[in-house]
């Protein structure tokens, strides 16, 4: 089992930026399918943006396109979220998850339903005011 720890979350105002990052261990894989979910309360946990470490395709939501980059430092084992032009609509707790690569990243990336669990992290919260 991954282990995923979260960091970088933080209060900003409206048209800020913030970049989350998240220190993995543990590793079984050479790649994984890394993804930012993120779940804002009384709502359901929705993924943002994703990577394969192995090919570095990239997958956003449409929320996100454009104002998030996610990237990969695979000789760190750290995966980033840099997050810009925020919005009071980006508030919610920001969770890391890694999902085994035997399973299709370009299907599951943001999908919260996978055929095998992901490994989470803590979360860190964001909160952006208007």
């Amino acid at each position: 089992q991954v282990q995923l720890v979260e960091s970088g979350g933080g209060s900003v105002q409206a048209g800020g930026s913030l970049r989350l990052s998240c220190a993995a261990s543990g590793y079984t894989y050479s790649s994984y399918c890394m993804s930012w979910f993120r779940q804002a309360p009384g709502k359901e946990r929705e993924g943002v943006a994703a990577i394969h470490t192995g090919d570095f395709r990239t997958y956003y939501s449409d929320s996100v396109k454009g104002r998030f980059t996610i990237s990969t430092d695979n000789a760190e084992h750290t995966v980033y979220l840099q997050m810009n032009s925020l919005k009071p609509g980006d508030t919610a707790m920001y969770y890391c998850a890694a999902l085994d690569p035997q399973i299709d990243c370009s299907w599951y990336a943001l999908r919260l339903s996978t055929p095998s669990p992901r490994s989470w992290g803590q979360g860190t919260q964001v909160t952006v005011s208007s």
